[in-house]
Protein backbone atom coordinates (compact mmCIF):
# COMPACT_ATOMS: atom_id res chain seq x y z
CA UNK A 1 0.00 0.00 0.00
CA UNK A 2 0.92 3.71 -0.67
CA UNK A 3 0.23 6.55 1.71
CA UNK A 4 -0.68 10.27 -0.12
CA UNK A 5 0.09 12.66 2.25
CA UNK A 6 -0.42 16.42 3.05
CA UNK A 7 0.20 18.70 6.12
CA UNK A 8 -1.33 22.05 6.24
CA UNK A 9 -0.06 24.89 8.66
CA UNK A 10 -1.55 28.24 9.85
CA UNK A 11 -0.40 30.44 12.11
CA UNK A 12 -2.46 32.48 15.05
CA UNK A 13 -3.97 35.61 13.54
CA UNK A 14 -1.44 38.48 13.41
CA UNK A 15 1.35 36.17 14.27
CA UNK A 16 4.20 35.60 11.23
CA UNK A 17 4.38 32.36 9.42
CA UNK A 18 7.92 31.25 11.15
CA UNK A 19 6.33 32.27 14.66
CA UNK A 20 3.96 29.32 14.20
CA UNK A 21 4.84 26.90 17.38
CA UNK A 22 3.61 23.68 16.41
CA UNK A 23 5.14 20.81 14.86
CA UNK A 24 4.84 18.36 11.69
CA UNK A 25 6.91 15.76 10.25
CA UNK A 26 5.17 13.16 7.83
CA UNK A 27 6.20 10.28 6.23
CA UNK A 28 10.18 8.93 7.88
CA UNK A 29 10.81 5.36 6.67
CA UNK A 30 10.88 3.02 9.75
CA UNK A 31 11.95 0.22 7.15
CA UNK A 32 13.95 -0.47 4.03
CA UNK A 33 12.11 -0.27 1.08
CA UNK A 34 13.02 -2.28 -2.13
CA UNK A 35 13.43 -0.18 -5.28
CA UNK A 36 9.83 0.11 -6.54
CA UNK A 37 8.14 -0.39 -3.50
CA UNK A 38 6.75 1.36 -0.85
CA UNK A 39 8.60 1.13 2.80
CA UNK A 40 6.46 -1.31 5.21
CA UNK A 41 6.66 1.09 8.04
CA UNK A 42 6.36 4.99 8.48
CA UNK A 43 6.28 7.12 11.02
CA UNK A 44 4.59 10.67 11.93
CA UNK A 45 4.28 13.10 14.19
CA UNK A 46 2.69 16.63 15.21
CA UNK A 47 3.48 18.25 18.31
CA UNK A 48 1.67 21.70 19.66
CA UNK A 49 3.94 24.03 21.89
CA UNK A 50 2.39 25.96 24.76
CA UNK A 51 2.82 29.80 24.29
CA UNK A 52 3.80 30.30 27.92
CA UNK A 53 6.37 27.87 27.76
CA UNK A 54 10.19 28.65 27.37
CA UNK A 55 11.40 28.64 23.69
CA UNK A 56 8.38 26.23 22.61
CA UNK A 57 9.33 26.17 18.66
CA UNK A 58 13.07 24.56 19.65
CA UNK A 59 11.50 22.36 22.12
CA UNK A 60 8.80 21.03 19.51
CA UNK A 61 11.46 20.69 17.14
CA UNK A 62 13.83 18.73 19.30
CA UNK A 63 10.50 16.56 20.23
CA UNK A 64 9.74 16.64 16.52
CA UNK A 65 12.86 15.01 14.74
CA UNK A 66 13.98 12.93 17.70
CA UNK A 67 11.08 11.15 17.25
CA UNK A 68 11.03 10.33 13.28
CA UNK A 69 14.70 10.25 12.86
CA UNK A 70 16.94 9.51 9.57
CA UNK A 71 18.27 6.63 11.77
CA UNK A 72 15.03 4.51 12.98
CA UNK A 73 17.61 3.33 15.56
CA UNK A 74 17.57 6.33 17.27
CA UNK A 75 13.55 6.25 16.92
CA UNK A 76 11.18 5.12 20.35
CA UNK A 77 9.60 2.22 20.14
CA UNK A 78 5.74 2.65 20.55
CA UNK A 79 5.68 0.83 23.89
CA UNK A 80 5.58 2.44 27.31
CA UNK A 81 8.88 1.53 28.68
CA UNK A 82 10.98 2.89 25.50
CA UNK A 83 8.67 5.98 25.14
CA UNK A 84 9.55 6.28 29.00
CA UNK A 85 13.41 6.32 28.30
CA UNK A 86 13.04 8.93 25.01
CA UNK A 87 11.17 11.14 27.23
CA UNK A 88 13.93 10.94 29.88
CA UNK A 89 16.30 11.65 26.89
CA UNK A 90 14.23 14.54 25.57
CA UNK A 91 14.82 15.92 28.80
CA UNK A 92 18.55 15.27 29.40
CA UNK A 93 19.02 16.59 25.76
CA UNK A 94 17.39 19.71 26.67
CA UNK A 95 19.15 20.44 29.34
CA UNK A 96 22.71 19.76 27.93
CA UNK A 97 21.81 22.18 24.77
CA UNK A 98 20.20 25.34 26.11
CA UNK A 99 19.53 28.41 23.95
CA UNK A 100 21.85 30.24 23.49
CA UNK A 101 20.67 33.59 24.10
CA UNK A 102 19.71 32.94 28.14
CA UNK A 103 19.72 36.64 30.11
CA UNK A 104 18.75 36.23 33.90
CA UNK A 105 15.13 36.37 33.02
CA UNK A 106 15.33 33.30 30.53
CA UNK A 107 17.74 31.66 32.86
CA UNK A 108 14.82 31.44 35.36
CA UNK A 109 11.83 30.59 32.58
CA UNK A 110 14.28 27.91 31.44
CA UNK A 111 14.94 26.25 35.09
CA UNK A 112 11.54 27.25 36.22
CA UNK A 113 9.21 26.78 34.14
CA UNK A 114 10.32 24.95 31.60
CA UNK A 115 8.94 24.29 28.55
CA UNK A 116 6.04 21.66 26.85
CA UNK A 117 3.97 20.60 23.83
CA UNK A 118 1.59 18.05 23.47
CA UNK A 119 2.85 15.67 21.23
CA UNK A 120 1.10 12.93 19.09
CA UNK A 121 3.16 10.14 17.30
CA UNK A 122 1.88 7.35 15.23
CA UNK A 123 3.60 4.93 12.76
CA UNK A 124 1.77 3.04 9.77
CA UNK A 125 3.31 -0.62 9.54
CA UNK A 126 2.67 -4.13 7.57
CA UNK A 127 1.94 -1.49 4.12
CA UNK A 128 3.93 -4.61 2.19
CA UNK A 129 1.58 -6.88 3.26
CA UNK A 130 -2.55 -7.52 3.14
CA UNK A 131 -3.31 -6.43 7.36
CA UNK A 132 -1.70 -3.07 7.64
CA UNK A 133 -2.41 -1.31 10.38
CA UNK A 134 -1.14 2.07 12.96
CA UNK A 135 -0.46 2.61 15.93
CA UNK A 136 0.40 5.81 18.13
CA UNK A 137 0.99 7.46 21.60
CA UNK A 138 -0.03 10.43 22.79
CA UNK A 139 -0.08 13.42 25.78
CA UNK A 140 -2.12 15.87 25.43
CA UNK A 141 -4.88 17.08 22.46
CA UNK A 142 -3.24 17.03 19.26
CA UNK A 143 -5.84 14.22 18.07
CA UNK A 144 -5.66 11.33 15.30
CA UNK A 145 -9.13 10.69 14.03
CA UNK A 146 -9.39 7.83 11.61
CA UNK A 147 -12.11 7.91 9.12
CA UNK A 148 -13.09 5.27 6.63
CA UNK A 149 -16.28 5.44 3.77
CA UNK A 150 -17.11 8.52 5.41
CA UNK A 151 -17.61 7.09 8.91
CA UNK A 152 -15.50 7.78 12.04
CA UNK A 153 -13.77 4.78 13.13
CA UNK A 154 -11.56 5.78 15.87
CA UNK A 155 -10.33 9.27 17.89
CA UNK A 156 -6.97 8.92 19.57
CA UNK A 157 -7.31 9.95 21.85
CA UNK A 158 -10.61 9.61 22.91
CA UNK A 159 -11.45 13.52 22.86
CA UNK A 160 -15.06 14.64 22.74
CA UNK A 161 -16.42 18.46 22.07
CA UNK A 162 -15.91 19.19 25.72
CA UNK A 163 -12.68 17.76 26.82
CA UNK A 164 -10.47 20.78 25.61
CA UNK A 165 -9.03 22.86 27.90
CA UNK A 166 -6.50 25.63 28.57
CA UNK A 167 -4.39 22.99 30.83
CA UNK A 168 -3.99 19.39 28.87
CA UNK A 169 -1.42 16.84 29.16
CA UNK A 170 1.55 16.90 27.36
CA UNK A 171 5.48 16.82 27.42
CA UNK A 172 7.64 18.81 29.46
CA UNK A 173 10.58 19.31 29.75
CA UNK A 174 11.00 18.95 33.38
CA UNK A 175 12.93 16.11 35.16
CA UNK A 176 10.20 16.10 37.95
CA UNK A 177 7.30 15.06 35.27
CA UNK A 178 9.41 12.19 33.71
CA UNK A 179 7.35 9.72 35.59
CA UNK A 180 4.12 11.90 35.32
CA UNK A 181 4.03 11.85 31.77
CA UNK A 182 4.93 7.80 31.51
CA UNK A 183 1.99 7.05 34.03
CA UNK A 184 -0.27 9.36 31.68
CA UNK A 185 0.82 8.35 28.35
CA UNK A 186 -1.77 6.53 25.91
CA UNK A 187 -1.14 3.92 23.30
CA UNK A 188 -3.45 3.00 20.53
CA UNK A 189 -4.05 1.02 17.34
CA UNK A 190 -6.53 0.69 14.08
CA UNK A 191 -6.52 -1.69 11.28
CA UNK A 192 -6.16 0.13 7.63
CA UNK A 193 -7.56 -1.17 4.27
CA UNK A 194 -7.23 1.05 1.11
CA UNK A 195 -9.52 4.15 1.13
CA UNK A 196 -8.90 5.02 4.49
CA UNK A 197 -8.21 8.49 5.57
CA UNK A 198 -6.34 9.57 9.02
CA UNK A 199 -5.91 13.10 10.03
CA UNK A 200 -3.57 14.22 13.17
CA UNK A 201 -4.83 17.57 14.35
CA UNK A 202 -3.71 20.01 17.17
CA UNK A 203 -5.97 21.31 19.48
CA UNK A 204 -7.57 24.05 17.64
CA UNK A 205 -8.45 22.08 14.65
CA UNK A 206 -8.93 18.76 16.79
CA UNK A 207 -12.18 20.41 18.72
CA UNK A 208 -13.67 22.07 15.88
CA UNK A 209 -13.49 18.24 14.13
CA UNK A 210 -15.10 16.91 17.11
CA UNK A 211 -18.07 19.73 17.17
CA UNK A 212 -18.20 19.66 13.15
CA UNK A 213 -18.76 15.89 13.04
CA UNK A 214 -21.61 16.36 15.58
CA UNK A 215 -23.70 18.85 13.04
CA UNK A 216 -23.15 16.98 10.03
CA UNK A 217 -20.28 14.26 9.36
CA UNK A 218 -20.49 13.94 6.06
CA UNK A 219 -19.78 17.10 5.36
CA UNK A 220 -17.08 17.56 7.56
CA UNK A 221 -14.97 14.52 6.25
CA UNK A 222 -15.79 15.86 2.74
CA UNK A 223 -14.27 19.21 3.10
CA UNK A 224 -11.49 17.92 4.94
CA UNK A 225 -10.49 15.67 2.26
CA UNK A 226 -11.26 17.55 -0.76
CA UNK A 227 -9.09 20.60 0.57
CA UNK A 228 -5.84 20.75 -1.91
CA UNK A 229 -4.43 23.90 -1.80
CA UNK A 230 -2.84 25.65 1.27
CA UNK A 231 -4.48 28.97 0.66
CA UNK A 232 -7.72 27.28 0.77
CA UNK A 233 -6.99 25.61 4.15
CA UNK A 234 -5.57 29.11 5.21
CA UNK A 235 -9.29 30.84 4.06
CA UNK A 236 -11.10 27.87 5.85
CA UNK A 237 -9.32 28.69 9.34
CA UNK A 238 -9.67 32.75 9.04
CA UNK A 239 -13.02 31.93 7.89
CA UNK A 240 -13.92 30.43 10.87
CA UNK A 241 -11.89 32.03 13.34
CA UNK A 242 -14.60 35.00 12.56
CA UNK A 243 -17.76 32.51 13.01
CA UNK A 244 -20.31 34.27 15.09
CA UNK A 245 -21.52 30.16 16.08
CA UNK A 246 -19.65 29.13 18.84
CA UNK A 247 -20.72 25.70 17.26
CA UNK A 248 -18.77 26.94 13.98
CA UNK A 249 -15.87 28.74 15.41
CA UNK A 250 -12.38 28.24 16.18
CA UNK A 251 -9.90 29.16 18.43
CA UNK A 252 -7.44 31.42 17.69
CA UNK A 253 -4.23 29.57 18.00
CA UNK A 254 -1.52 27.91 15.42
CA UNK A 255 -3.31 25.27 13.65
CA UNK A 256 -1.71 21.88 12.12
CA UNK A 257 -3.68 19.37 9.76
CA UNK A 258 -2.18 16.25 8.69
CA UNK A 259 -4.05 14.34 6.30
CA UNK A 260 -2.93 10.66 5.20
CA UNK A 261 -4.73 8.82 2.42
CA UNK A 262 -4.18 4.72 2.30
CA UNK A 263 -4.00 3.67 -1.79
CA UNK A 264 -4.21 0.18 -2.92
CA UNK A 265 -1.04 1.23 -5.57
CA UNK A 266 0.88 4.55 -6.36
CA UNK A 267 -1.00 7.49 -7.05
CA UNK A 268 -1.46 8.22 -10.65
CA UNK A 269 0.03 12.08 -10.11
CA UNK A 270 1.70 14.44 -8.02
CA UNK A 271 0.00 17.68 -7.24
CA UNK A 272 3.03 20.20 -6.30
CA UNK A 273 1.68 23.86 -4.49
CA UNK A 274 3.82 26.42 -4.66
Amino acid sequence: MYIQTVVFSEPKAGSAPEEWEDGALAGVSFSPARPGQAPSQVRYVVADGATGGYASRQWVNQLVTCFAPDNPALGPKLERASMHSWLEWMQDLWAENPPVTLDVIDKLRFEQVGSFATFLGFELSGLDGPDPWWQAVALGDSVLFHVRAGRLLAVFPPLGPDDFNSDPDGVHSKPSRLNWMSDHLLLGHGVLVPGDLLFAATDAMAHWITRAVIRDAAKTWTTLSEMVHPAIFTRFVQDHRRADSDAEAMKNDDVTLMRLRILAGQPSYLLVCL
